[in-house]
C-alpha cells in the first residue's frame, strides 16, 4: 500500500539527511534509507560517524498500512530532489515500494528508482535506542541551533564537546581552539519546547522499541571494505593511520628475510623508514597548521589516484635544481652491474 506527503514535506526528509549519507564504497550507506512503520515514513542516513533520521507522521488513511523499507542509492537523489522541486508544495506524493524499484507518483508525472529490495541496513532504531540510554550527571539537555553548529568547520580539526549543565553554554575544544555555544530557548513553537530529555525522549519511544538494545555505532555499522586498496584516502586521520600501519606491518614481515631473501628484506626496511618518516613529518605539519596537512594529504591522494607520481617525481626533482636524468641512468648502471655479477657468479657454480 503507497503512503502519501507532499512535496514540500518530502523535500524537507531529503534535505535534512543527504549531508550525511556514506561513501559510494559502503553500498549500504550510500543513500537514504526511506523506512515506513505504523505511523511514520523516516528518512534515515549515515556515513558511520553521523547518523540522521528525519520523520514524516502519515496521514490516518495510510497507517497501520503496508510498510516497507528501501535505501534510494546516492547516484540518484539529485534526480529525485530535482523532480520533489517540480512538484507544487502542497501537492501529495504517492510513494510505492515495488518488486525492484521503488515508484513517486505526483498529480502529472512519476518518478522510478531502481532500488535493492535485499540491502541490508544497520538497525538505526537499536543504534539510537542504545544512545539514548547513555546517561550524564545531571541530564543536561541544552538545545543548540544547527545554523550555529556549521560556524564550527572553519576549525579545520575534530572538536570535542562538553556538556556542562541545562541551559548553559556547550564547550567546543580542538586544536589550540576553545569555544562555547549557547543554548536555544523555543519559543512556544512545535511540539518540543523546554523540556527534559526523558519528555523529549518518549515521543520517539514507540518507533526506538522495535531496535535491538546494546547496538554500537563504532562496532555494528557497516565498513569500507568495498573501498578498492589502491585508493588514497583524503583524510588526514585516516591517512596517519595508514601510514603507522605499514610502518608495524614491513617491521613484522623483515624479520627472517635478511638471509633468504635480501631484496624483499630492504624492500620491506625502506617502506618502514619511509612511512614512519611520512608519518613524522604529517604530524608535525598538522600540528603546525591543521588546515594545510588537510590541503596536502587531498592533494597527495589525487596525485595517488592519477598513477602518474612518478612523472610529478622528475618534475619536482627538476625543480628542486636536481638532474633527475642522472639518478636514472646511475640506476641503470647499477641494475646492470648487478646483472652482470649474477651471471659470473652462475658461470662460477
Amino acid at each position: 500500500m503507497p503512503v502519501s506527503i507532499n512535496a514540500h514535506q518530502l523535500g524537507l526528509l531529503i534535505d535534512k539527511t543527504v549531508g550525511h549519507i556514506g561513501c559510494d564504497y559502503t553500498a549500504p550507506l550510500n543513500g537514504i534509507r526511506l523506512d515506513v512503520d505504523a505511523t511514520h515514513l523516516y528518512a534515515v542516513a549515515s556515513d558511520r560517524y553521523t547518523l540522521a533520521v528525519a520523520r514524516y507522521r502519515l496521514l490516518h488513511d495510510d497507517k497501520d498500512g503496508h510498510h516497507f523499507a528501501r535505501l534510494i542509492p546516492g547516484e540518484y537523489l539529485p534526480s529525485l530532489r530535482e523532480w520533489i522541486s517540480s512538484q507544487a508544495g502542497a501537492t501529495y506524493v504517492r510513494i510505492s515500494a515495488e518488486d525492484h524499484y521503488l515508484l513517486f507518483a505526483g498529480t502529472q508525472t512519476e518518478l522510478r528508482i531502481a532500488v535493492d529490495p535485499s540491502m541490508e541496513y544497520p538497525d538505526w532504531r537499536g543504534l539510537l535506542r542504545t544512545i539514548t540510554q547513555y546517561t550524564v550527571d545531571g541530564d543536561p539537555f541544552p538545545a543548540l541551533s544547527a545554523s550555529f553548529m556549521s560556524r564550527w568547520a572553519a576549525t579545520g580539526d575534530n572538536l570535542r564537546v562538553r556538556v556542562t549543565a541545562d541551559q548553559k553554554a556547550v564547550l567546543v575544544f580542538g586544536e589550540d581552539f576553545i569555544g562555547a555555544q549557547m543554548p536555544v530557548r523555543y519559543a512556544g513553537v512545535g511540539p518540543v519546547k523546554d523540556e527534559t530529555f526523558d519528555a523529549v525522549r518518549r515521543l520517539w519511544d514507540q518507533t526506538l522499541a522495535a531496535g535491538t538494545e546494546g547496538l554500537d555505532m563504532a562496532t555494528d555499522m557497516p565498513a569500507d571494505d568495498d573501498r578498492p586498496r589502491y585508493e588514497a584516502t583524503k583524510d588526514v586521520y585516516e591517512t596517519g593511520e595508514s601510514l603507522l600501519h605499514q610502518v608495524l606491518h614491513s617491521g613484522i614481515d623483515m624479520h627472517g628475510k635478511s638471509s633468504t631473501n635480501p631484496d624483499a628484506f630492504l624492500a620491506h626496511v625502506t617502506a618502514s623508514v619511509h612511512s614512519w618518516m611520512a608519518y613524522r613529518y604529517l604530524d608535525a605539519l598538522h600540528t603546525a597548521d591543521p588546515r594545510l596537512a588537510a590541503s596536502v594529504v587531498a592533494d597527495v591522494a589525487e596525485e595517488l589516484d592519477s598513477g602518474e607520481i612518478s612523472e610529478f617525481a622528475w618534475d619536482a626533482a627538476k625543480a628542486a635544481g636536481h638532474d633527475p636524468q642522472k639518478w636514472h641512468d646511475e640506476y641503470e648502471a647499477h641494475l646492470k652491474k648487478r646483472e652482470a655479477e649474477k651471471a659470473a657468479a652462475a658461470t662460477a657454480a
